[in-house]
């Protein structure tokens, strides 16, 4: 079987940051996956690929994508969302829901996180990057769009 390239667009828009420069050793560290981090200035999150919503934290600061491939995203808005135990995030789909990339995810009271000095550095990862080959993310410093850049990249 041949291998084909993969391609995850980005869920927000903002500027790229190499996975090791978050200030957070969960993420820089890769304890819960690999990928990069974008510093989010959209309201909106969109899905990052085609797949199930397989897992939605409850404060919704965080949800996962199961590719069909099996390959799991994680995407995780700023880094230190939780604290606000919801507030501040709209949820628009619900653990189970089939979406496609582009497709929106969350909503996002940007006035308000900003407000509460959350910040909206945003790793989004694969969560069982040894499944994958040539991962390679978007970067630093790029600026993305959300919807039509691609983010990450990886061959399974």
């Amino acid at each position: 079987m041949t291998k084909q390239q993969q391609k995850l667009i980005a869920p927000i828009s903002g500027k790229v940051i190499d996975l090791a420069q978050v200030p957070d050793p969960v993420f820089s560290e890769k304890l819960t996956g690999d990928g990069v981090a974008v510093l989010n200035d959209s309201d909106t999150v969109l899905s990052p690929c085609d797949g199930e919503l397989s897992l939605f934290f409850d404060t919704k600061h965080a949800f996962a994508i199961t590719r069909v491939d099996g390959v799991q995203i994680l995407v995780h808005i700023g880094l230190d969302t939780v604290i606000m135990n919801g507030e501040g995030i709209t949820q628009l789909h619900h653990r189970g829901d089939y979406v496609k990339a582009g497709e929106p995810i969350l909503k996002l009271n940007l006035p308000l996180l900003q407000k509460r000095k959350i910040t909206l550095i945003s790793p989004i990862l694969i969560v069982n990057y040894d499944t994958v080959r040539n991962l390679t993310p978007a970067a630093p410093d790029e600026m993305v769009t959300a919807g039509t850049d691609i983010i990450l990249t990886y061959e399974k």
